[in-house]
């Protein structure tokens, strides 16, 4: 016997160390422990009734228990479901008082009850009825009985508690006397399944084999976001709800991974990047970040350098102020067109040649100062001789003169459109009977088109 007391202890020992579960997933229970066999109150050869003056009336009379063994009551249980369970239990005992009346008889029961808990799980302080039948072996008679009792389990862990409880057994041999049988023991709970080791069985794990946390049903937040990886974009890297768990370093409203600028708050538009101005360029693009500009211009204002009200790109004439109307250039007035024919009368060639007479020089020259001015105007540059030779050659002549004309300003920097006419004698402006009319009537005139 003394040897059965250690090997009970050792699974007691060995059962403890390896489960580690929660109540509510735990199918299996075995306690182990002490039983105690009491004939009375119900008298050795009484008929028990619950209306007999003998119920209870040596309930509490030690003298009357019979405990022979240290451990001598083990008890295996698998939970159902629903608060029930179902106990099978094997007792030995040694009966060596029936009342008052000393004996010595070997006892054993083996049980198979229902158990009900009345609480709900997962309470340390768990009171519970059960009831079955079972078959008992005192000395050399033996007989099945129905039992029904009352305990209470106080689980000092997770999976380990104490019980104590209390049963009447009614033996239906009329040879054995119908006994009340009280427990106290140890109570382990063991079954449950946790595959990944997080704590939570699987059958409450969501996520069964990965490791995760209790407020998300056992799935994973690897980044810690509050967001599980099942339902994070970025599951490595903590972020927001809002964003399905993906950073906004700067807070501007735009995730990391489409942010160009991820560590600099910026507008959405420009895929998160900054635009002080507001023009639509991003400053590192911007060539002028604290002033408006368009686009095409690299984020900068458009100059009008002449101030006229026509920008640079749209004006023709950008260091010249002029009307909206010309593009920006002057518009070529009366006095503009006089000076230009005064200087033209007195550019001189020689004779029977379209070259420059050597002082023509200075006047062609203040001629392109004027003609540069009006670049998106049109002149006719006209080319007139006097009668003397022949017409034929006189129109090829004036033809070359006005040409040179044109040639020179041209080189010379006048943007303007010029168009080279010869008239040759056609076009007098003075009688070529005298010299001096022959001398107004060799001439160049410059005359605005447009």
């Amino acid at each position: 016997m003394k040897r059965l007391n250690q090997l009970l202890l050792a699974v007691i020992v060995l059962v403890t160390v390896t489960v580690n579960a929660q109540d509510s997933n735990h199918p299996w229970l075995v306690k182990l422990g002490l039983n105690a066999v009491d004939f009375y109150p119900t008298g050795e050869q009484s008929n028990f009734s619950f209306a007999s003056d003998q119920l209870f009336k040596d309930y509490f009379n030690f003298d009357h228990y019979n405990a022979a063994y240290a451990i001598s009551d083990v008890r295996v249980g698998r939970y159902l479901g629903d608060k029930f369970s179902l106990i099978g239990s094997l007792k030995l005992n040694k009966i060596t008082k029936q009342g008052d009346v000393d004996t010595n008889l070997s006892y054993a029961n083996a049980n198979l009850d229902v158990k009900y808990n009345i609480c709900k799980e997962n309470k340390s302080l768990q009171p519970y009825i059960f009831a079955g039948g079972g078959y008992n072996w005192i000395e050399k008679e033996n007989g099945g009985d129905l039992n029904g009792g009352l305990g209470l389990e106080y689980w000092i862990s997770d999976n380990v508690g104490l019980y104590v409880e209390s049963a009447y057994h009614h033996v239906f041999d009329t040879n054995i006397a119908s006994y009340f049988q009280h427990g106290v023991g140890i109570a382990v709970k063991f079954g449950g399944v946790d595959t990944d080791g997080d704590g939570i069985f699987d059958k409450d794990d969501a996520c069964p084999n990965v490791k995760g946390l209790p407020e998300f049903n056992g799935c994973p937040d690897s980044d810690g976001d509050g967001i599980i990886d099942s339902k994070d974009a970025c599951p490595d890297v903590a972020g927001k709800v809002e964003f399905n768990g993906c950073p906004d370093s700067d807070g501007d409203g735009v995730i990391d991974s489409k942010d160009a600028c991820p560590d600099v708050a910026g507008v959405a538009a420009l895929n998160g990047c900054p635009d002080a101005d507001g023009d639509g360029v991003t400053d590192a693009k911007d060539n002028c970040p604290k002033v408006a500009g368009p686009v095409a211009n690299q984020g900068c204002p458009y100059p009008d350098t002449d101030k006229d009200g026509v920008l640079d790109k749209d004006d023709k004439c950008p260091e010249v102020a002029g009307p909206v109307a010309n593009q920006g250039c002057p518009e070529v007035t009366k006095e503009v067109q006089k000076q230009l024919n005064e200087y033209a009368k007195v550019i001189y060639f020689d004779s029977g040649k379209a070259t420059f007479k050597p002082k023509t020089i200075q006047t062609l020259e203040k001629v392109v100062a004027i003609l540069v001015q009006y670049p998106t105007a049109e002149f006719d540059v006209e080319g007139h001789t006097d009668s003397v030779g022949s017409a034929k050659s006189n129109m090829k002549l004036s033809q070359r003169r006005a040409e040179a004309v044109v040639n020179y300003l041209k080189e010379h920097g006048v943007k303007s459109k010029l168009n080279a006419k010869g008239y040759g004698e056609t076009k007098p402006i003075a009688s070529n009977r005298t010299r001096a009319g022959r001398a107004k009537n060799r001439r160049v005139e410059i005359n605005l088109v447009k």
